[in-house]
């Protein structure tokens, strides 16, 4: 699959293609931008902070964005840097309503985790045949991604659904409106 757009440049315009995976890419890195917007004036207490007490705090969403980017590149059958011992325990759907602090990490922490495996995404990407894009999912997310390439935009639209919780965390916590 291949997008073309035209852009300005300098006397003209001139016809620039975008691929498949340029447009993967482009989701990835835009997505990630927001997230880290909203996250980049929040404080380690401000990460368990709930909008309302049955809400996700944004620590146990951003690990459960990192447990889920991992779970994702496995499954397609790509390397992967280690978690923490303990950590995907910590962002299982059965600790979601913990406030113990000691549970969770610091946003330096989940930063890192997040930056690494968005490098081993993007190494994977690389990687990855173009044709390999339209290629089926692993059968177990075919219901929600039914093929390669819609798997590795999942990464960065999962991470834009979760970014716009955090923002009803950052109106709570009376941070500017950043978009």
């Amino acid at each position: 699959m291949q997008v073309i757009r035209t852009c300005e440049a300098g006397e003209g315009r001139k016809e620039v293609e975008m691929t498949a995976k340029d447009a993967i890419r482009h989701t990835l890195d835009f997505c990630r931008h927001v997230l880290l917007q909203y996250v980049e004036d929040m404080s380690d207490a401000d990460l368990l902070v709930r909008p309302v007490p049955s809400a996700n705090h944004v620590a146990w969403q951003m690990g459960h964005l990192i447990v889920t980017e991992r779970d994702i590149l496995a499954a397609l059958g790509r390397l992967t840097p280690p978690l923490p011992s303990g950590f995907e325990q910590a962002h299982g759907s059965e600790n979601a309503r913990s406030d113990d602090r000691s549970r969770f990490y610091t946003k330096k922490e989940y930063l890192d985790l997040m930056k690494k495996l968005r490098d081993a995404t993007l190494l994977a990407l690389d990687a990855l045949p173009a044709t390999d894009l339209d290629r089926p999912a692993p059968e177990s997310m075919r219901s929600y991604a039914p093929t390669i390439g819609a798997a590795l935009i999942l990464l960065g639209t999962h991470e834009l659904m979760h970014a716009g919780q955090f923002v009803t965390v950052r109106r709570k916590l009376g941070k500017p409106i950043l978009f």
